[in-house]
Order: C-alpha cells, then sequence, then structure tokens
C-alpha cells in the first residue's frame, strides 16, 4: 500500500514561425509520486514526558522526542535509517566551542523518548481523516518494539525511553528552540516516481 499525490507541471516549447516571431505553447507533464517510508518528527527538548491514565510512565531531561509513524511496507532497512538520523542529527550547539548545530544526542549524553504515533499516516477524506496507508496494529506494534531495541542497542539503554503502544498517551514537552524536523526513510528502491508526458 502507499500513498500518492500528483503534481502538474508546465513549461513551454518555443517555435520559430517564418516571420522570425516566437511562439510558446504548453507542454504539460504529470507526476504520480507514490510514498513509502518510516516519518518520523524529531523535536530538541529541555524535558519530555507520556502519561497513561493518570501516571508517568516514561520521560525525559534534556533531549529528542520522537514521534515515530509507521508506513505499511516499512522494513528494517526503514529501520535502520531512521535509527542513524536520528542519533545523528545535529540539533545541540556545542558549548566548548559556541558553535551552533555541531553535536548530536549522543555526544550531549542526553535522553530519547520514543512514541509510536499512527496519525502521521492520517491523509483527509473531505473532513474525516483515513489512515489506511499506516502499518496495522498487529504488525506494527512487534516491528515498533523491535526500533526501540534498535535504539538502545546503537546508544544505550537506559537513555532510550518510549510510550505504551496502542495507549492512549498525554505527552508533554518543553521544545527547545523551538527545534522540529521531519524525517522519511525516503530511498530510491522503495519511492518509486511515474512520469507521463502529453503534449
Amino acid at each position: 500500500m502507499y500513498s500518492s499525490f500528483s503534481t502538474t507541471l508546465y513549461f513551454a516549447t518555443i517555435i520559430r514561425t517564418k516571420n522570425k516571431q516566437k511562439t510558446l505553447l504548453p507542454l504539460k507533464k504529470h507526476r504520480n509520486i507514490q510514498i513509502r517510508a518510516m516519518r518520523a518528527v524529531v523535536q530538541r527538548v529541555a524535558s519530555a514526558s507520556v502519561e497513561v491514565d493518570g501516571r508517568i510512565v516514561s520521560e525525559i531531561g534534556p533531549g529528542l522526542l520522537v514521534l515515530v509513524g509507521l508506513h505499511d511496507s516499512d522494513t528494517e532497512s526503514d529501520a535502520d535509517y531512521i535509527c542513524r538520523k536520528v542519533l545523528n542529527m545535529r540539533l545541540f550547539p556545542n558549548e566548548s566551542t559556541g558553535k551552533g548545530w555541531d553535536q548530536n544526542v549522543m555526544q550531549r549524553n542526553y535522553g530519547v523518548l520514543l512514541v509510536s504515533q499512527f496519525t502521521l499516516y492520517g491523509f483527509l477524506k473531505g473532513n474525516k481523516p483515513d489512515f489506511h496507508v499506516a502499518m496495522p496494529p498487529q504488525k506494527a506494534k512487534p516491528f515498533y518494539e523491535s526500533l526501540v531495541d534498535k535504539f538502545r542497542k546503537v546508544y544505550k539503554p537506559d537513555a532510550i525511553k518510549d510510550g505504551i503502544f496502542g495507549a492512549m498517551m498525554k505527552v508533554s514537552l518543553v521544545n527547545d528552540g523551538p527545534v522540529t524536523m521531519q524525517l522519511d526513510s525516503s530511498q530510491p528502491s522503495k519511492n518509486t516516481t511515474e512520469v507521463a508526458e502529453e503534449s
């Protein structure tokens, strides 16, 4: 399954007539772009926490809050990409040199709070959200758990926190900056662009 959107691009061709005047004719291109990717919204935070049924189940101080949306077509390569990019994003200043955007979360020894959020793959049909391209819960739960384990193996177990999959969560955060980035695990082998031309 995949989501798609269409864009229409107009270009012009130049035709020279006998009296040497130039005539512009439109050339229409239709692009149908298929999106298949794991999605992560990364926020640099001073603190963040997850509450379930009135109880705080996870919290971090300075670090990254990462909302993770799983697409139905996601594979281990998508998880590897998101894990690597999130942990190596240079979103923090270097206090020793004063240089901004210089250090990642591991260099600062900060925490990472992961929260599964299927609504990142929601699309509106009229005014109603549709989530059919999101990974189904029975498949998404073990996949998400393996993603959390991947973060813990690459960084360190006690620095990685997460919410409760499938629960109604209240996520609190103090965005530091604010700084918010969106990552898609777009790869040429997975993302297909179909182009049809007509003149």
